[in-house]
């Protein structure tokens, strides 16, 4: 299978240095958003690392077709945790306590997978709607399933970049996975909270409706600055050539 993909990180309006990092690896249909925490430089260091190790683990074990692919990504996952605990633990712990949000789309054997930890996110838009994908492990999102507090009160409470689960921060993590088959005249975007927490769903649904999909990633980094830039703002966005 073959996709479109579109992609752009942006060091935002208030930040000194990008610690997102973003993936496009097409010869494994890998798309991979992490965004990272931990100081000045820990943030950065991070989401490299899981970034580079998914991607290891994953082009190590595609042609493993006895192993189901939610176990690859759970042992990538937690292979990228590991590294991560071990190098701010043990090579540099000036670094301890970094971690990254990590929310990755991976096609294999036809099915499209989805794995997330943080709160980076994945959005569906088909059929002329938009879903949101993936569940924030946050302390917000938490409070508003446990109804402590409203969706709508949510945007405005402090404390909202808390995140419950991140890779690293710990030795070990689970990683949650969705799985689908592509249909035609989808898409599927791919955004670190520097986008999610200032551009309402609302708001993501107007560009996708106003813009071509090319011009779509350009398009939510602009709004996400034009609505503060208070953070790194990373966007990919996957169309499936379904049938290519």
């Amino acid at each position: 299978m073959h996709f479109d993909v579109w992609a752009q990180t942006d060091v935002g309006l208030k930040r000194d240095i990008n610690q997102d990092a973003i993936l496009v690896d097409h010869d494994h249909n890998l798309f991979i958003v992490a965004d990272g925490m931990g100081g000045h430089k820990g943030g950065e260091v991070a989401s490299a690392l899981a970034v580079e190790t998914v991607q290891e683990i994953v082009a190590k074990r595609l042609g493993e077709t006895k192993v189901s692919p939610r176990k690859v990504l759970g042992d990538a996952y937690r292979e990228a945790s590991s590294r991560i605990h071990y190098k701010s633990t043990f090579e540099a712990p000036d670094l301890m306590g970094m971690g990254t949000t990590m929310v990755l789309f991976w096609e294999v054997r036809g099915r499209i997978f989805i794995g997330n930890v943080g709160d980076s996110r994945a959005y569906l838009f088909s059929g002329g709607q938009l879903w949101q994908l993936t569940e924030d492990h946050s302390l917000i999102n938490e409070q508003v399933r446990a109804g402590v507090i409203s969706e709508e009160e949510a945007p405005h409470v402090v404390g909202r970049n808390v995140i419950t689960r991140s890779v690293g921060f710990e030795r070990d993590v689970m990683v949650d996975v969705l799985e689908r088959d592509p249909q035609p005249d989808e898409m599927y975007l791919l955004c670190s909270d520097g986008l999610s927490a200032l551009i309402t769903p609302e708001k993501l649904y107007e560009v996708f409706k106003q813009s071509a999909p090319e011009e779509v990633v350009a398009r939510c980094i602009k709004e996400a600055k034009v609505a503060g830039g208070d953070d790194n703002i990373s966007v990919i966005l996957i169309r499936p050539k379904v049938g290519g």
